[in-house]
Protein backbone atom coordinates (compact mmCIF):
# COMPACT_ATOMS: atom_id res chain seq x y z
CA UNK A 1 0.00 0.00 0.00
CA UNK A 2 2.13 2.65 -1.37
CA UNK A 3 1.76 6.75 -0.73
CA UNK A 4 0.04 8.66 2.18
CA UNK A 5 -3.47 7.91 3.26
CA UNK A 6 -6.09 9.25 6.16
CA UNK A 7 -7.92 6.76 7.96
CA UNK A 8 -11.28 8.09 10.01
CA UNK A 9 -13.00 5.27 12.16
CA UNK A 10 -13.38 4.48 15.67
CA UNK A 11 -11.25 2.51 18.46
CA UNK A 12 -14.27 1.17 21.03
CA UNK A 13 -16.11 3.92 21.39
CA UNK A 14 -13.45 6.67 20.80
CA UNK A 15 -13.35 8.68 17.51
CA UNK A 16 -9.91 8.26 16.19
CA UNK A 17 -7.81 9.16 12.58
CA UNK A 18 -4.65 7.15 11.07
CA UNK A 19 -1.95 8.63 9.39
CA UNK A 20 -0.89 5.91 6.96
CA UNK A 21 2.46 6.30 4.65
CA UNK A 22 3.26 3.12 2.66
CA UNK A 23 1.07 1.14 4.62
CA UNK A 24 2.64 1.93 7.92
CA UNK A 25 1.45 3.82 11.14
CA UNK A 26 2.88 7.26 11.14
CA UNK A 27 0.61 9.02 13.58
CA UNK A 28 -2.88 8.45 15.34
CA UNK A 29 -5.09 10.96 17.11
CA UNK A 30 -7.84 9.28 19.39
CA UNK A 31 -10.72 11.31 21.05
CA UNK A 32 -10.49 11.39 25.12
CA UNK A 33 -14.30 11.72 26.15
CA UNK A 34 -13.75 12.78 29.82
CA UNK A 35 -11.09 15.43 29.24
CA UNK A 36 -11.14 18.99 27.77
CA UNK A 37 -10.27 18.85 24.37
CA UNK A 38 -6.99 21.30 23.18
CA UNK A 39 -8.07 24.18 20.92
CA UNK A 40 -11.65 24.12 23.31
CA UNK A 41 -12.60 27.66 24.56
CA UNK A 42 -13.67 28.72 27.85
CA UNK A 43 -14.97 31.56 29.39
CA UNK A 44 -13.21 30.90 32.78
CA UNK A 45 -13.01 32.84 36.21
CA UNK A 46 -9.85 33.83 37.63
CA UNK A 47 -9.80 32.06 41.33
CA UNK A 48 -6.44 32.75 42.76
CA UNK A 49 -3.05 33.52 41.95
CA UNK A 50 -0.20 30.82 42.59
CA UNK A 51 2.36 33.05 44.89
CA UNK A 52 6.18 32.32 43.44
CA UNK A 53 4.99 30.77 40.10
CA UNK A 54 3.36 34.30 38.71
CA UNK A 55 0.15 31.91 37.76
CA UNK A 56 -3.45 32.04 38.31
CA UNK A 57 -5.71 29.26 38.88
CA UNK A 58 -8.91 29.35 36.70
CA UNK A 59 -12.39 28.01 37.70
CA UNK A 60 -14.03 25.92 34.50
CA UNK A 61 -17.32 24.41 34.27
CA UNK A 62 -18.28 21.26 36.33
CA UNK A 63 -16.08 21.85 38.71
CA UNK A 64 -12.70 21.21 36.90
CA UNK A 65 -9.29 23.58 37.67
CA UNK A 66 -7.12 25.61 35.08
CA UNK A 67 -3.94 26.83 35.05
CA UNK A 68 -2.89 30.33 33.58
CA UNK A 69 0.80 30.35 33.62
CA UNK A 70 1.09 34.35 32.99
CA UNK A 71 -1.39 35.73 35.61
CA UNK A 72 0.53 39.39 35.96
CA UNK A 73 -2.70 41.60 36.72
CA UNK A 74 -5.51 39.23 36.87
CA UNK A 75 -7.72 39.83 39.89
CA UNK A 76 -9.53 36.83 41.58
CA UNK A 77 -13.70 36.84 40.49
CA UNK A 78 -12.32 38.44 36.96
CA UNK A 79 -13.60 36.38 33.71
CA UNK A 80 -11.10 35.55 31.36
CA UNK A 81 -11.41 34.01 27.88
CA UNK A 82 -8.59 30.85 28.06
CA UNK A 83 -7.85 28.16 24.86
CA UNK A 84 -7.03 24.41 26.21
CA UNK A 85 -2.84 23.84 25.37
CA UNK A 86 -2.75 20.19 25.94
CA UNK A 87 -3.76 17.66 28.46
CA UNK A 88 -3.67 17.51 31.70
CA UNK A 89 -1.60 14.82 33.80
CA UNK A 90 -3.82 13.20 36.33
CA UNK A 91 -4.61 15.12 39.11
CA UNK A 92 -3.56 18.24 38.07
CA UNK A 93 -4.99 21.45 36.29
CA UNK A 94 -6.01 21.81 32.61
CA UNK A 95 -2.89 23.85 31.06
CA UNK A 96 -4.50 26.68 29.46
CA UNK A 97 -3.35 30.57 27.82
CA UNK A 98 -5.37 33.72 26.93
CA UNK A 99 -4.01 33.92 23.29
CA UNK A 100 -6.74 32.47 22.14
CA UNK A 101 -6.72 31.54 18.64
CA UNK A 102 -9.34 30.22 15.65
CA UNK A 103 -7.64 27.83 13.16
CA UNK A 104 -9.26 25.89 10.29
CA UNK A 105 -7.52 24.29 7.61
CA UNK A 106 -6.63 27.17 5.47
CA UNK A 107 -6.90 30.19 8.23
CA UNK A 108 -5.86 31.23 11.63
CA UNK A 109 -7.89 34.33 12.96
CA UNK A 110 -5.91 36.15 16.02
CA UNK A 111 -7.58 38.89 18.08
CA UNK A 112 -5.41 40.77 19.88
CA UNK A 113 -2.87 41.11 16.91
CA UNK A 114 -3.90 42.88 14.14
CA UNK A 115 -2.31 42.02 10.53
CA UNK A 116 -2.15 39.92 7.92
CA UNK A 117 0.35 37.57 7.65
CA UNK A 118 1.16 34.40 5.25
CA UNK A 119 2.84 31.23 5.86
CA UNK A 120 6.79 31.31 5.09
CA UNK A 121 6.71 28.10 3.42
CA UNK A 122 4.42 29.77 0.71
CA UNK A 123 7.14 31.27 -1.33
CA UNK A 124 6.21 31.90 -4.83
CA UNK A 125 5.44 35.57 -5.33
CA UNK A 126 2.59 35.37 -7.60
CA UNK A 127 0.67 32.68 -5.03
CA UNK A 128 1.45 35.32 -2.13
CA UNK A 129 -0.51 37.73 -4.09
CA UNK A 130 -3.27 35.84 -5.13
CA UNK A 131 -3.96 34.64 -1.43
CA UNK A 132 -3.50 38.89 -0.32
CA UNK A 133 -6.23 39.59 -2.46
CA UNK A 134 -8.66 36.81 -1.56
CA UNK A 135 -7.98 37.17 2.17
CA UNK A 136 -8.34 41.36 1.97
CA UNK A 137 -11.75 40.96 -0.42
CA UNK A 138 -13.14 39.01 2.51
CA UNK A 139 -11.66 40.03 5.39
CA UNK A 140 -12.51 43.09 7.17
CA UNK A 141 -12.24 42.74 10.91
CA UNK A 142 -10.01 43.93 13.54
CA UNK A 143 -8.59 40.67 14.47
CA UNK A 144 -5.27 39.27 12.80
CA UNK A 145 -5.34 36.85 10.31
CA UNK A 146 -2.84 34.24 8.94
CA UNK A 147 -2.84 32.07 5.92
CA UNK A 148 -1.24 28.70 6.49
CA UNK A 149 1.11 26.91 4.35
CA UNK A 150 -2.01 24.30 3.37
CA UNK A 151 -3.28 27.23 1.24
CA UNK A 152 -0.57 26.71 -1.32
CA UNK A 153 -2.27 24.89 -4.29
CA UNK A 154 -5.83 25.46 -2.52
CA UNK A 155 -9.29 26.78 -4.02
CA UNK A 156 -9.86 30.19 -3.69
CA UNK A 157 -13.62 29.76 -2.99
CA UNK A 158 -12.75 27.23 0.03
CA UNK A 159 -10.06 29.48 1.30
CA UNK A 160 -12.57 32.00 1.42
CA UNK A 161 -15.01 30.34 2.90
CA UNK A 162 -12.89 29.19 5.59
CA UNK A 163 -11.76 32.55 6.20
CA UNK A 164 -15.22 33.92 6.48
CA UNK A 165 -16.07 30.98 9.16
CA UNK A 166 -13.37 31.62 11.48
CA UNK A 167 -14.02 35.38 11.55
CA UNK A 168 -17.57 34.95 12.49
CA UNK A 169 -16.66 32.19 15.06
CA UNK A 170 -14.47 34.66 16.70
CA UNK A 171 -16.61 37.52 16.66
CA UNK A 172 -19.31 35.21 18.69
CA UNK A 173 -16.68 33.80 21.23
CA UNK A 174 -15.75 37.27 21.50
CA UNK A 175 -19.09 38.16 22.30
CA UNK A 176 -19.87 36.45 24.95
CA UNK A 177 -16.45 37.05 27.11
CA UNK A 178 -18.15 38.50 30.27
CA UNK A 179 -20.08 36.96 32.61
CA UNK A 180 -20.08 35.80 36.34
CA UNK A 181 -19.85 32.08 35.53
CA UNK A 182 -17.73 29.62 33.38
CA UNK A 183 -18.62 28.58 30.80
CA UNK A 184 -17.62 26.20 27.67
CA UNK A 185 -17.90 28.25 24.30
CA UNK A 186 -15.96 26.27 21.93
CA UNK A 187 -15.62 22.13 22.31
CA UNK A 188 -12.13 21.98 20.28
CA UNK A 189 -11.65 20.12 17.15
CA UNK A 190 -11.95 15.83 17.46
CA UNK A 191 -9.51 13.43 15.47
CA UNK A 192 -11.55 13.65 12.20
CA UNK A 193 -11.58 17.59 11.68
CA UNK A 194 -8.06 18.06 12.88
CA UNK A 195 -6.96 15.37 10.45
CA UNK A 196 -8.64 16.98 7.67
CA UNK A 197 -6.94 20.46 9.28
CA UNK A 198 -3.57 19.30 9.70
CA UNK A 199 -2.60 16.45 7.92
CA UNK A 200 -1.39 17.89 4.50
CA UNK A 201 -0.19 15.63 1.07
CA UNK A 202 -2.33 12.49 2.01
CA UNK A 203 -3.61 10.93 -1.55
CA UNK A 204 -6.79 9.84 -0.44
CA UNK A 205 -9.09 9.95 2.97
CA UNK A 206 -10.90 6.65 3.90
CA UNK A 207 -14.16 6.92 6.02
CA UNK A 208 -15.72 3.52 5.45
CA UNK A 209 -17.13 1.84 9.19
CA UNK A 210 -14.65 -0.98 10.11
CA UNK A 211 -11.54 0.56 8.00
CA UNK A 212 -9.33 0.26 10.51
CA UNK A 213 -9.46 -3.43 10.32
CA UNK A 214 -9.39 -3.29 6.75
CA UNK A 215 -6.25 -0.82 6.80
CA UNK A 216 -4.36 -2.91 9.34
CA UNK A 217 -4.17 0.50 11.72
CA UNK A 218 -5.79 -2.30 14.87
CA UNK A 219 -2.56 -4.53 14.24
CA UNK A 220 -0.55 -1.76 14.08
CA UNK A 221 -1.85 0.26 16.93
CA UNK A 222 -1.91 -2.94 19.35
CA UNK A 223 1.37 -3.08 19.22
CA UNK A 224 1.68 -0.13 21.22
CA UNK A 225 1.16 -1.74 24.16
CA UNK A 226 4.62 -3.77 24.38
CA UNK A 227 7.30 -1.36 24.98
CA UNK A 228 9.88 -2.20 22.67
CA UNK A 229 9.92 -0.47 19.24
CA UNK A 230 12.40 -2.66 16.95
CA UNK A 231 14.65 -1.41 15.00
CA UNK A 232 16.97 -1.63 11.86
CA UNK A 233 19.55 -2.04 13.89
CA UNK A 234 18.71 -2.94 17.20
CA UNK A 235 16.07 -1.64 19.59
CA UNK A 236 14.36 0.97 21.88
CA UNK A 237 11.84 0.66 24.92
CA UNK A 238 9.35 3.61 25.62
CA UNK A 239 7.86 2.72 29.09
CA UNK A 240 6.57 6.04 30.41
CA UNK A 241 6.48 6.42 34.43
CA UNK A 242 4.14 8.66 36.63
CA UNK A 243 7.17 11.35 36.83
CA UNK A 244 8.91 10.98 33.32
CA UNK A 245 9.30 8.88 30.11
CA UNK A 246 12.30 6.53 30.15
CA UNK A 247 13.74 5.36 27.09
CA UNK A 248 16.37 1.97 26.31
CA UNK A 249 18.34 1.91 23.52
CA UNK A 250 19.51 -1.71 22.87
CA UNK A 251 22.22 -2.85 20.12
CA UNK A 252 20.70 -6.46 20.22
CA UNK A 253 22.80 -9.16 18.95
CA UNK A 254 25.11 -7.07 17.32
CA UNK A 255 28.50 -6.55 18.37
CA UNK A 256 30.58 -5.20 15.96
CA UNK A 257 32.81 -1.79 16.56
CA UNK A 258 30.20 -0.14 14.76
CA UNK A 259 27.00 -1.36 16.43
CA UNK A 260 26.54 1.27 19.05
CA UNK A 261 26.27 4.04 16.29
CA UNK A 262 24.30 2.68 14.39
CA UNK A 263 21.56 1.88 16.83
CA UNK A 264 21.84 4.91 18.38
CA UNK A 265 21.44 6.40 14.73
CA UNK A 266 18.39 4.71 14.30
CA UNK A 267 16.68 5.24 17.91
CA UNK A 268 16.86 9.26 17.42
CA UNK A 269 15.06 8.96 13.86
CA UNK A 270 12.38 6.47 15.21
CA UNK A 271 11.69 8.20 18.48
CA UNK A 272 9.74 11.36 17.87
CA UNK A 273 7.44 8.47 16.39
CA UNK A 274 6.78 6.16 18.80
CA UNK A 275 6.45 9.25 21.43
CA UNK A 276 3.75 10.49 18.98
CA UNK A 277 2.22 7.22 18.27
CA UNK A 278 2.10 6.73 22.24
CA UNK A 279 0.79 10.26 23.06
CA UNK A 280 3.40 10.44 25.91
CA UNK A 281 5.07 14.02 26.66
CA UNK A 282 6.67 15.97 29.47
CA UNK A 283 10.10 15.43 30.95
CA UNK A 284 12.08 12.37 28.14
CA UNK A 285 15.21 10.70 29.20
CA UNK A 286 17.03 8.66 26.42
CA UNK A 287 19.96 6.27 27.70
CA UNK A 288 21.36 5.95 24.97
CA UNK A 289 24.34 3.04 24.18
CA UNK A 290 27.60 4.24 25.20
CA UNK A 291 29.56 5.86 22.55
CA UNK A 292 32.31 8.59 22.10
CA UNK A 293 31.68 12.09 22.39
CA UNK A 294 32.17 12.38 18.88
CA UNK A 295 29.79 9.97 18.03
CA UNK A 296 27.32 11.86 20.72
CA UNK A 297 26.90 14.87 18.07
CA UNK A 298 25.93 12.71 15.41
CA UNK A 299 23.12 11.08 17.02
CA UNK A 300 22.33 15.00 18.76
CA UNK A 301 22.51 15.69 15.21
CA UNK A 302 20.15 13.24 14.18
CA UNK A 303 17.88 13.96 17.37
CA UNK A 304 17.39 17.48 15.97
CA UNK A 305 16.47 16.78 12.73
CA UNK A 306 14.02 13.87 13.27
CA UNK A 307 12.33 16.15 15.56
CA UNK A 308 12.24 19.55 13.39
CA UNK A 309 10.13 17.60 11.46
CA UNK A 310 7.67 16.69 14.69
CA UNK A 311 4.37 18.60 14.70
CA UNK A 312 4.81 18.55 18.55
CA UNK A 313 6.99 20.94 20.17
CA UNK A 314 10.03 19.22 21.90
CA UNK A 315 12.56 21.12 23.49
CA UNK A 316 16.04 19.02 23.30
CA UNK A 317 18.32 20.17 26.56
CA UNK A 318 21.12 17.91 26.28
CA UNK A 319 23.68 15.40 28.11
CA UNK A 320 23.57 14.67 31.67
CA UNK A 321 26.95 14.26 33.82
CA UNK A 322 25.62 10.85 33.80
CA UNK A 323 25.55 10.34 30.03
CA UNK A 324 21.39 10.51 29.38
CA UNK A 325 19.99 12.64 26.73
CA UNK A 326 17.00 14.79 28.46
CA UNK A 327 14.33 16.70 26.61
CA UNK A 328 11.10 18.34 27.54
CA UNK A 329 8.11 17.85 25.43
CA UNK A 330 4.64 19.82 25.12
CA UNK A 331 1.60 17.33 26.46
CA UNK A 332 -0.63 18.57 23.76
CA UNK A 333 -1.63 13.95 23.46
CA UNK A 334 -3.26 12.63 26.01
CA UNK A 335 -1.57 9.03 26.28
CA UNK A 336 -3.66 5.94 24.75
CA UNK A 337 -5.91 4.84 26.84
CA UNK A 338 -4.69 1.59 27.82
CA UNK A 339 -7.85 0.42 28.87
CA UNK A 340 -8.20 0.17 24.87
CA UNK A 341 -4.61 -1.56 24.05
CA UNK A 342 -5.84 -4.03 26.10
CA UNK A 343 -9.17 -5.30 24.18
CA UNK A 344 -6.93 -4.91 20.98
Amino acid sequence: MKGRMIVLDHIGDLEAAAYLVDGKLDDLLIDVADAPRPGAIFRAICDRPIKGQGGMMLRLPDGETAFLRQGKGLRPGQPLLVQVTGYAEDGKAVPVTDRVLFKSRYAIVTPGKPGLNISRQITDEDTRDNLLAVAHEVFDAPHGLILRSSCDGADEAEIADDILAMAALADAVLADATGDTPEALTEGDGPHTLAWREWTGAAGVVTDPGSFESHGVLDQVGALADAKVPLAEGSLYVEPTRAMVAVDVNTGNDTSPGAALKANLAAARALPRALRLRGLGGQISVDFVSMSKAHRKQVEQSLRAAFKADPIETSLIGWTTMGLFEMQRKRERAPFPSRLLRDL
